[in-house]
Protein backbone atom coordinates (compact mmCIF):
# COMPACT_ATOMS: atom_id res chain seq x y z
CA UNK A 1 0.00 0.00 0.00
CA UNK A 2 2.73 2.45 1.30
CA UNK A 3 4.66 1.93 -2.64
CA UNK A 4 1.65 3.43 -4.35
CA UNK A 5 0.65 5.68 -1.94
CA UNK A 6 3.76 7.19 -2.07
CA UNK A 7 3.97 7.00 -6.16
CA UNK A 8 0.57 9.27 -6.10
CA UNK A 9 1.83 11.83 -3.92
CA UNK A 10 4.81 12.53 -5.74
CA UNK A 11 3.55 11.83 -9.24
CA UNK A 12 1.59 15.56 -10.11
CA UNK A 13 5.63 16.16 -9.40
CA UNK A 14 6.64 14.76 -13.00
CA UNK A 15 3.19 16.02 -15.13
CA UNK A 16 0.83 13.26 -14.18
CA UNK A 17 -2.49 12.96 -12.27
CA UNK A 18 -3.41 10.07 -10.91
CA UNK A 19 -7.16 8.21 -10.19
CA UNK A 20 -6.75 5.84 -7.94
CA UNK A 21 -9.38 2.98 -7.86
CA UNK A 22 -9.53 0.69 -5.01
CA UNK A 23 -12.36 -1.24 -2.74
CA UNK A 24 -14.44 -0.03 -0.45
CA UNK A 25 -14.85 -1.92 1.55
CA UNK A 26 -11.75 -4.34 1.72
CA UNK A 27 -11.02 -7.26 4.78
CA UNK A 28 -7.33 -5.70 5.83
CA UNK A 29 -4.91 -7.07 8.55
CA UNK A 30 -4.13 -3.47 9.72
CA UNK A 31 -5.63 0.21 8.92
CA UNK A 32 -3.19 2.91 9.10
CA UNK A 33 -4.94 6.53 9.44
CA UNK A 34 -1.66 8.12 10.08
CA UNK A 35 -0.88 7.62 6.49
CA UNK A 36 -3.77 9.81 4.62
CA UNK A 37 -1.92 12.73 5.27
CA UNK A 38 0.14 11.71 2.41
CA UNK A 39 -2.79 11.62 -0.13
CA UNK A 40 -2.73 14.88 -1.90
CA UNK A 41 -5.51 17.45 -2.31
CA UNK A 42 -8.55 16.97 -4.72
CA UNK A 43 -6.76 13.41 -5.77
CA UNK A 44 -9.98 11.51 -7.68
CA UNK A 45 -10.89 8.45 -5.51
CA UNK A 46 -13.07 5.65 -7.30
CA UNK A 47 -14.24 3.13 -5.62
CA UNK A 48 -16.83 0.23 -5.74
CA UNK A 49 -17.89 -2.66 -3.09
CA UNK A 50 -15.84 -5.96 -2.87
CA UNK A 51 -17.24 -9.16 -1.76
CA UNK A 52 -14.76 -11.44 0.13
CA UNK A 53 -15.52 -15.37 0.85
CA UNK A 54 -13.37 -14.07 4.56
CA UNK A 55 -16.76 -13.78 6.04
CA UNK A 56 -17.41 -17.79 5.30
CA UNK A 57 -13.84 -18.75 5.59
CA UNK A 58 -14.11 -17.64 9.65
CA UNK A 59 -17.09 -19.17 10.09
CA UNK A 60 -15.61 -22.30 8.79
CA UNK A 61 -12.45 -22.53 11.19
CA UNK A 62 -14.35 -20.96 14.11
CA UNK A 63 -12.97 -17.64 14.49
CA UNK A 64 -15.09 -14.10 15.18
CA UNK A 65 -16.68 -12.26 12.55
CA UNK A 66 -14.13 -9.25 13.82
CA UNK A 67 -11.51 -10.81 13.52
CA UNK A 68 -8.65 -9.46 11.65
CA UNK A 69 -6.83 -11.98 8.70
CA UNK A 70 -2.99 -11.95 8.91
CA UNK A 71 -0.82 -12.10 5.38
CA UNK A 72 1.19 -14.92 4.48
CA UNK A 73 0.01 -18.04 6.84
CA UNK A 74 0.64 -16.36 10.22
CA UNK A 75 -1.03 -17.83 13.27
CA UNK A 76 -0.07 -16.01 16.71
CA UNK A 77 -2.33 -18.18 18.85
CA UNK A 78 -1.73 -21.78 17.42
CA UNK A 79 -0.57 -24.12 15.11
CA UNK A 80 -2.72 -24.82 12.47
CA UNK A 81 -6.04 -26.79 12.63
CA UNK A 82 -7.34 -29.13 10.21
CA UNK A 83 -9.78 -26.60 9.17
CA UNK A 84 -7.06 -24.08 8.40
CA UNK A 85 -5.71 -26.62 6.34
CA UNK A 86 -8.87 -27.39 4.54
CA UNK A 87 -9.30 -23.80 4.05
CA UNK A 88 -5.85 -23.01 2.58
CA UNK A 89 -6.78 -25.40 -0.02
CA UNK A 90 -9.84 -24.49 -0.91
CA UNK A 91 -8.33 -21.01 -1.59
CA UNK A 92 -5.31 -21.96 -3.32
CA UNK A 93 -7.32 -24.48 -6.04
CA UNK A 94 -10.61 -21.98 -5.64
CA UNK A 95 -9.85 -18.86 -5.45
CA UNK A 96 -7.20 -18.52 -8.46
CA UNK A 97 -5.57 -16.24 -8.43
CA UNK A 98 -6.80 -15.03 -4.92
CA UNK A 99 -9.48 -13.92 -3.10
CA UNK A 100 -10.46 -10.55 -4.82
CA UNK A 101 -11.52 -12.65 -7.81
CA UNK A 102 -15.00 -11.73 -7.38
CA UNK A 103 -14.04 -7.88 -7.81
CA UNK A 104 -12.83 -8.57 -11.24
CA UNK A 105 -16.08 -8.46 -13.40
CA UNK A 106 -17.68 -5.07 -11.30
CA UNK A 107 -14.60 -3.51 -11.87
CA UNK A 108 -13.89 -3.64 -15.25
CA UNK A 109 -18.00 -3.11 -15.95
CA UNK A 110 -17.33 0.15 -13.71
CA UNK A 111 -13.94 1.22 -15.07
CA UNK A 112 -15.18 0.81 -18.50
CA UNK A 113 -17.75 2.99 -18.17
CA UNK A 114 -15.37 5.41 -16.60
CA UNK A 115 -13.11 4.95 -19.35
CA UNK A 116 -15.79 5.87 -22.12
CA UNK A 117 -16.41 8.97 -20.41
CA UNK A 118 -13.02 10.42 -18.87
CA UNK A 119 -9.50 11.14 -21.03
CA UNK A 120 -7.18 8.68 -19.97
CA UNK A 121 -3.56 8.25 -20.85
CA UNK A 122 -2.72 4.99 -19.21
CA UNK A 123 -3.78 2.56 -17.10
CA UNK A 124 -1.53 0.72 -14.21
CA UNK A 125 -2.18 -2.34 -12.23
CA UNK A 126 -0.07 -3.32 -8.73
CA UNK A 127 -0.03 -6.78 -7.33
CA UNK A 128 -0.31 -8.86 -5.35
CA UNK A 129 -3.75 -9.38 -5.20
CA UNK A 130 -2.74 -10.59 -8.79
CA UNK A 131 -6.56 -10.13 -9.38
CA UNK A 132 -5.80 -6.50 -10.06
CA UNK A 133 -3.75 -7.38 -12.98
CA UNK A 134 -6.72 -9.56 -14.54
CA UNK A 135 -9.20 -6.34 -14.30
CA UNK A 136 -6.52 -4.52 -16.18
CA UNK A 137 -5.58 -7.11 -18.50
CA UNK A 138 -9.03 -7.05 -19.39
CA UNK A 139 -9.71 -2.96 -19.62
CA UNK A 140 -6.31 -3.10 -21.88
CA UNK A 141 -8.64 -5.84 -24.39
CA UNK A 142 -11.39 -3.26 -24.79
CA UNK A 143 -9.38 0.02 -24.65
CA UNK A 144 -6.08 1.27 -26.69
CA UNK A 145 -4.23 2.58 -23.29
CA UNK A 146 -0.84 1.53 -22.32
CA UNK A 147 -0.76 -0.48 -19.73
CA UNK A 148 2.01 -0.69 -16.43
CA UNK A 149 2.03 -3.96 -14.18
CA UNK A 150 3.25 -3.55 -11.28
CA UNK A 151 4.74 -6.75 -9.39
CA UNK A 152 5.63 -5.59 -5.85
CA UNK A 153 6.19 -9.42 -4.53
CA UNK A 154 6.40 -12.47 -6.77
CA UNK A 155 3.53 -14.43 -8.23
CA UNK A 156 3.83 -17.93 -8.39
CA UNK A 157 7.61 -17.85 -6.74
CA UNK A 158 6.47 -15.81 -3.71
CA UNK A 159 7.52 -17.66 -0.88
CA UNK A 160 4.55 -18.99 0.25
CA UNK A 161 3.09 -20.46 -3.05
CA UNK A 162 4.10 -23.99 -1.84
CA UNK A 163 1.91 -23.93 0.48
CA UNK A 164 -1.09 -23.64 -0.96
CA UNK A 165 -1.24 -26.50 -1.70
CA UNK A 166 -2.25 -26.57 -5.31
CA UNK A 167 -2.98 -29.29 -7.82
CA UNK A 168 -1.84 -29.49 -10.82
CA UNK A 169 -4.23 -27.80 -12.55
CA UNK A 170 -4.33 -25.11 -10.61
CA UNK A 171 -0.76 -24.31 -10.51
CA UNK A 172 -0.83 -24.76 -14.45
CA UNK A 173 -3.64 -21.68 -14.23
CA UNK A 174 -1.40 -19.57 -11.93
CA UNK A 175 2.04 -19.64 -14.36
CA UNK A 176 -0.64 -19.38 -17.68
CA UNK A 177 -2.11 -16.04 -15.66
CA UNK A 178 1.07 -15.06 -14.81
CA UNK A 179 2.81 -15.23 -18.00
CA UNK A 180 -0.84 -13.43 -19.78
CA UNK A 181 0.35 -10.31 -17.91
CA UNK A 182 3.76 -10.13 -18.39
CA UNK A 183 3.14 -10.46 -22.18
CA UNK A 184 0.07 -8.41 -22.39
CA UNK A 185 1.98 -5.45 -20.47
CA UNK A 186 3.23 -2.63 -22.32
CA UNK A 187 5.54 -2.32 -19.23
CA UNK A 188 6.38 -4.38 -16.15
CA UNK A 189 7.80 -3.02 -13.18
CA UNK A 190 9.38 -5.40 -10.27
CA UNK A 191 10.95 -4.33 -6.97
CA UNK A 192 14.61 -6.31 -7.69
CA UNK A 193 16.23 -7.68 -10.15
CA UNK A 194 16.14 -10.88 -9.32
CA UNK A 195 12.34 -11.18 -9.81
CA UNK A 196 12.57 -9.07 -12.97
CA UNK A 197 14.84 -11.51 -14.62
CA UNK A 198 12.18 -14.49 -13.60
CA UNK A 199 9.89 -12.82 -15.70
CA UNK A 200 12.09 -12.19 -18.61
CA UNK A 201 12.75 -16.23 -18.66
CA UNK A 202 9.09 -16.82 -18.67
CA UNK A 203 8.58 -15.62 -22.27
CA UNK A 204 10.49 -17.40 -25.31
CA UNK A 205 9.81 -14.02 -27.00
CA UNK A 206 10.81 -11.96 -24.50
CA UNK A 207 11.00 -7.91 -25.18
CA UNK A 208 13.42 -7.33 -22.19
CA UNK A 209 12.99 -2.98 -22.61
CA UNK A 210 9.82 -3.10 -21.04
CA UNK A 211 11.17 -5.25 -17.71
CA UNK A 212 11.91 -2.39 -14.97
CA UNK A 213 13.06 -2.77 -11.30
CA UNK A 214 11.64 0.21 -9.28
CA UNK A 215 12.52 -0.53 -5.51
CA UNK A 216 10.89 0.24 -2.73
CA UNK A 217 12.39 3.55 -0.68
CA UNK A 218 12.24 5.75 1.75
CA UNK A 219 10.48 9.07 2.09
CA UNK A 220 12.23 11.96 3.34
CA UNK A 221 9.53 13.62 4.89
CA UNK A 222 8.47 10.62 7.16
CA UNK A 223 12.23 10.35 8.35
CA UNK A 224 12.39 14.31 9.29
CA UNK A 225 11.13 15.12 12.06
CA UNK A 226 11.41 11.72 14.30
CA UNK A 227 13.66 11.56 17.69
CA UNK A 228 16.94 10.43 16.75
CA UNK A 229 18.46 10.15 20.48
CA UNK A 230 19.56 6.26 20.66
CA UNK A 231 17.99 4.11 22.87
CA UNK A 232 19.90 3.79 26.75
CA UNK A 233 19.80 -0.01 26.38
CA UNK A 234 21.38 -2.59 23.83
CA UNK A 235 18.18 -2.44 21.70
CA UNK A 236 17.83 -5.15 18.75
CA UNK A 237 14.70 -3.87 16.72
CA UNK A 238 12.16 -5.85 14.20
CA UNK A 239 9.75 -4.09 12.64
CA UNK A 240 6.93 -6.09 10.72
CA UNK A 241 5.39 -9.59 10.53
CA UNK A 242 7.33 -12.22 12.24
CA UNK A 243 5.71 -15.34 10.03
CA UNK A 244 7.27 -18.32 10.21
CA UNK A 245 9.77 -18.72 7.74
CA UNK A 246 11.38 -15.58 9.25
CA UNK A 247 11.60 -17.34 12.50
CA UNK A 248 15.36 -16.56 13.14
CA UNK A 249 16.24 -19.60 15.14
CA UNK A 250 20.06 -18.93 15.15
CA UNK A 251 19.65 -15.60 16.21
CA UNK A 252 17.39 -16.44 19.11
CA UNK A 253 20.57 -19.47 20.10
CA UNK A 254 23.12 -16.73 19.33
CA UNK A 255 21.77 -14.37 21.84
CA UNK A 256 21.19 -16.93 24.83
CA UNK A 257 24.92 -18.15 23.98
CA UNK A 258 26.25 -14.50 24.32
CA UNK A 259 24.44 -14.08 27.55
CA UNK A 260 26.38 -16.10 29.05
CA UNK A 261 29.74 -15.61 27.34
CA UNK A 262 29.29 -11.94 27.79
CA UNK A 263 27.69 -11.66 31.71
CA UNK A 264 27.07 -7.67 30.80
CA UNK A 265 25.13 -8.22 27.98
CA UNK A 266 22.08 -9.71 30.11
CA UNK A 267 21.31 -6.12 31.84
CA UNK A 268 21.79 -4.37 28.70
CA UNK A 269 19.84 -6.79 26.05
CA UNK A 270 16.18 -5.60 24.58
CA UNK A 271 14.07 -7.25 21.58
CA UNK A 272 12.08 -4.95 20.55
CA UNK A 273 9.27 -6.83 18.05
CA UNK A 274 6.64 -4.63 16.70
CA UNK A 275 4.14 -6.17 14.36
CA UNK A 276 2.39 -9.76 15.03
CA UNK A 277 4.56 -12.57 16.14
CA UNK A 278 3.59 -16.38 14.70
CA UNK A 279 2.95 -19.16 16.99
CA UNK A 280 6.38 -20.73 16.11
CA UNK A 281 8.56 -17.28 17.10
CA UNK A 282 6.85 -17.25 20.04
CA UNK A 283 8.20 -20.54 20.94
CA UNK A 284 11.64 -20.20 19.45
CA UNK A 285 11.76 -17.31 21.90
CA UNK A 286 10.62 -19.24 24.89
CA UNK A 287 12.42 -22.44 23.91
CA UNK A 288 16.26 -20.32 24.34
CA UNK A 289 15.01 -18.48 27.40
CA UNK A 290 14.86 -15.38 26.13
CA UNK A 291 11.07 -13.93 26.96
CA UNK A 292 12.46 -11.86 29.48
CA UNK A 293 14.12 -9.70 26.76
CA UNK A 294 11.22 -9.24 24.82
CA UNK A 295 9.42 -6.24 24.35
CA UNK A 296 6.84 -6.94 21.94
CA UNK A 297 4.19 -4.19 20.41
CA UNK A 298 1.68 -5.76 17.94
CA UNK A 299 0.97 -1.92 16.33
CA UNK A 300 2.54 1.16 16.06
CA UNK A 301 0.95 3.53 13.51
CA UNK A 302 4.38 4.60 10.41
CA UNK A 303 4.75 7.92 11.34
CA UNK A 304 5.82 6.38 14.78
CA UNK A 305 7.37 3.71 13.29
CA UNK A 306 10.21 5.71 12.10
CA UNK A 307 11.35 6.94 15.44
CA UNK A 308 11.09 3.30 16.82
CA UNK A 309 13.69 2.57 13.89
CA UNK A 310 15.91 5.79 14.71
CA UNK A 311 16.00 4.98 18.31
CA UNK A 312 17.04 1.16 17.85
CA UNK A 313 20.38 0.38 18.87
CA UNK A 314 20.20 -2.17 16.13
CA UNK A 315 17.41 -2.81 13.26
CA UNK A 316 17.03 -6.69 12.48
CA UNK A 317 15.84 -7.68 8.93
CA UNK A 318 15.01 -11.37 8.68
CA UNK A 319 14.60 -12.38 5.11
CA UNK A 320 12.30 -15.16 4.56
CA UNK A 321 14.46 -18.60 4.60
CA UNK A 322 13.22 -20.02 1.13
CA UNK A 323 14.22 -21.01 -2.35
CA UNK A 324 13.37 -17.42 -3.44
CA UNK A 325 14.92 -15.40 -0.79
CA UNK A 326 17.98 -13.89 -2.61
CA UNK A 327 15.37 -11.83 -4.54
CA UNK A 328 13.71 -10.85 -1.74
CA UNK A 329 13.88 -6.57 -0.68
CA UNK A 330 11.58 -5.61 1.59
CA UNK A 331 9.99 -2.52 1.70
CA UNK A 332 11.15 -2.00 5.46
CA UNK A 333 14.92 -2.62 4.33
CA UNK A 334 15.16 1.17 2.57
CA UNK A 335 13.75 2.91 5.71
CA UNK A 336 16.17 1.02 8.08
CA UNK A 337 18.70 2.72 5.69
CA UNK A 338 17.30 6.19 5.90
CA UNK A 339 17.06 5.70 9.95
CA UNK A 340 20.82 5.40 9.59
CA UNK A 341 21.14 2.38 12.60
CA UNK A 342 23.19 -0.65 11.83
CA UNK A 343 21.27 -2.97 10.02
CA UNK A 344 21.62 -6.74 10.85
CA UNK A 345 20.23 -9.38 8.16
CA UNK A 346 20.07 -12.69 8.52
CA UNK A 347 19.80 -13.90 4.96
CA UNK A 348 22.02 -15.17 1.86
CA UNK A 349 25.02 -13.22 1.59
CA UNK A 350 25.04 -12.82 -2.50
CA UNK A 351 21.17 -12.00 -2.10
CA UNK A 352 20.08 -8.40 -3.02
CA UNK A 353 19.54 -7.33 0.56
CA UNK A 354 23.16 -8.41 0.94
CA UNK A 355 24.18 -5.79 -1.74
CA UNK A 356 22.43 -2.89 -0.93
CA UNK A 357 23.62 -3.32 2.45
CA UNK A 358 27.35 -3.28 1.41
CA UNK A 359 26.58 -1.06 -1.35
CA UNK A 360 25.50 2.00 1.34
CA UNK A 361 27.48 0.74 4.55
CA UNK A 362 24.47 0.18 6.15
CA UNK A 363 24.84 -3.15 7.64
CA UNK A 364 25.64 -6.88 7.92
CA UNK A 365 23.83 -9.55 6.30
CA UNK A 366 24.92 -13.37 7.77
CA UNK A 367 23.34 -16.51 6.19
CA UNK A 368 20.78 -18.75 7.53
CA UNK A 369 23.32 -20.65 9.27
CA UNK A 370 26.43 -18.85 9.87
CA UNK A 371 26.54 -19.09 14.24
CA UNK A 372 30.10 -17.90 14.35
CA UNK A 373 29.56 -14.79 12.37
CA UNK A 374 26.35 -13.48 13.71
CA UNK A 375 27.65 -14.30 17.46
CA UNK A 376 31.15 -11.85 16.00
CA UNK A 377 29.13 -9.31 14.70
CA UNK A 378 26.50 -9.25 17.99
CA UNK A 379 29.63 -9.20 20.29
CA UNK A 380 31.01 -6.46 18.10
CA UNK A 381 27.80 -4.77 18.06
CA UNK A 382 27.49 -4.63 21.76
CA UNK A 383 31.14 -3.73 22.38
CA UNK A 384 30.69 -0.38 20.17
CA UNK A 385 27.60 0.30 22.09
CA UNK A 386 29.42 -0.01 25.42
CA UNK A 387 32.18 2.45 23.82
CA UNK A 388 29.35 4.58 22.59
CA UNK A 389 30.56 4.21 18.76
CA UNK A 390 27.55 2.24 17.31
CA UNK A 391 26.92 3.71 13.58
CA UNK A 392 26.74 3.69 10.65
CA UNK A 393 27.07 5.93 7.88
CA UNK A 394 24.33 4.46 5.33
CA UNK A 395 25.52 6.37 2.04
CA UNK A 396 24.52 6.52 -1.28
CA UNK A 397 20.86 6.25 -0.51
CA UNK A 398 19.45 9.03 -2.04
CA UNK A 399 18.26 7.43 -4.94
CA UNK A 400 15.72 5.05 -3.19
CA UNK A 401 13.77 8.44 -2.12
CA UNK A 402 10.14 8.06 -2.76
CA UNK A 403 10.66 11.40 -4.89
CA UNK A 404 13.34 9.89 -7.31
CA UNK A 405 11.76 6.70 -7.89
CA UNK A 406 8.26 8.30 -8.72
CA UNK A 407 10.95 9.84 -11.39
CA UNK A 408 11.27 6.72 -12.85
CA UNK A 409 8.19 5.57 -12.90
CA UNK A 410 7.04 8.28 -15.02
CA UNK A 411 9.41 8.13 -17.23
CA UNK A 412 8.09 4.38 -17.86
CA UNK A 413 4.66 6.04 -18.14
CA UNK A 414 5.94 8.59 -20.73
CA UNK A 415 7.67 5.93 -22.43
CA UNK A 416 4.51 3.40 -22.93
CA UNK A 417 2.66 6.34 -23.80
CA UNK A 418 4.47 7.95 -26.50
CA UNK A 419 4.74 4.52 -27.99
CA UNK A 420 1.17 3.76 -28.45
CA UNK A 421 0.13 7.52 -29.48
Amino acid sequence: MQRWLKFVKYLRDFGWEPVVYTPANPEMPVEDPSLEKDIPTGIEMLKTPVWEPYDLYKKFVGRKKEDKINSAFLSEGKKSGITEKLSVWIRGNFFIPDARMFWIKPSVKFLSDYLLNNKTDAIASTGPPHSMHLIASKLKKKFPLPWLADFRDPWTNIDYYHDLMLTRWADKRHHLLEKMVIEKADAVVTVGKTMKDEFVKKLTKSNAQKFHVITNGYDESDISGNSDEPDKKFSIAHIGSLVKTRNPGILWKALAELIIEIPELKNHLEIKLVGKVDFSVSESIKKHKLINFIQKTEYIEHGRIIGVMKQSQVLLLLLNNTPNAKGILTGKLFEYLAAKRPVLCIGPEDGETAAILAETGAGECVNFNDMIRLKKIIAEYFRKFQNKELSVSSSRIEKYSRRNLTMQLAGILNHITMNSS
